[in-house]
């Protein structure tokens, strides 16, 4: 059984990776070798040409600056939100706690589609339509409770030894936050920045409809808006290429957070 264990890792992380590894080497065909029947699975003759045409014939560059800008800034504010709110919920004896924890989880479940409506009157009334920095603030709000309550999990299973040991010292309790929960929390925090950082760099629905300005567009809706010479040639080339280069981000973005998750890890035990 264990012999077995890690070909079924093996062949699971394949299948997850199969879609992305289609794409890279279709992002490598040239044009003329992308619809050969029967299919090349290797490109024959290899080019780089896709990737040269996705940003020399659309401003590609500028959808990964506004994408970077808009998860970037989403997830810091979902983080300075969530983290004292969610340190509220775990520790101080507030009436009706856990009824709003339910509440926040609930809030979590609803589809962003649901709230596009209210969501747009709203920011057309406040004049954030065409702001990057108003698209933050919507993906910030939508990924809040998530990050309310994943962080609230955490912090309810910290150890109150240490928060009483700061309070003696002298700590009030945001001192207790910031001194001691949130310095051990960092694994906590690396797995939901991670996850809202994501979330904010693959949405489509809110950003396609916020942002109308092509030089505002991010990656999603820059993929979407990809097109041939004509209505009805499909650049899928160039598509492969763009999927490519959008990914690549998130992969460095999670390696990152993965490293300061064991220097996380690795300080609370000292600490410990």
């Amino acid at each position: 059984m264990r012999r077995l264990l890690p070909v079924a890792v093996a062949a699971l992380a394949l299948f997850s990776a199969g879609p992305f590894l289609w794409s890279v080497l279709t992002s490598l065909k040239p044009a003329g070798e992308l619809f050969r029947v029967p299919p090349t699975w290797i490109p024959r003759s290899p080019s780089l040409d896709n990737y040269r045409d996705v940003f020399e014939q659309r401003p590609f560059a500028r959808y990964l600056l506004n994408s970077l800008l808009v998860a970037a800034v989403s997830t810091l504010i979902t983080l300075a939100a969530a983290a004292p709110a969610a340190y509220a919920l775990a520790r101080l004896r507030l009436r009706g706690a856990a009824l709003a924890e339910k509440a926040i989880l609930a809030f979590a479940l609803f589809p962003p589609a649901v709230l596009l409506v209210p969501l747009f009157v709203a920011a057309r009334e406040a004049g954030a339509l065409n702001s990057r920095l108003g698209v933050a603030l919507v993906h910030a709000a939508l990924n809040l409770p998530f990050a309310v309550w994943s962080l609230a999990s955490f912090f309810r299973a910290f150890p109150a030894e240490l928060e009483d040991a700061a309070r003696v010292d002298g700590f009030s309790r945001a001192g207790v936050l910031l001194r001691v929960v949130l310095p051990v929390s960092a694994p906590a925090l690396a797995a939901t920045a991670i996850l809202v950082f994501i979330f904010s760099w693959n949405e489509f629905v809110i950003s396609l409809t916020f942002l109308t300005r092509d030089e505002l567009r991010t990656v999603p809706v820059g993929v979407a808006m990809l097109s041939g010479v004509t209505v009805y040639e499909i650049p899928w080339g160039q598509i492969s290429a763009a999927v490519v280069i959008t990914t690549l981000p998130v992969v460095a973005a999670v390696l990152a957070f993965q490293r300061g998750i064991v220097r996380g890890l690795s300080a609370g035990a000292v600490k410990g």
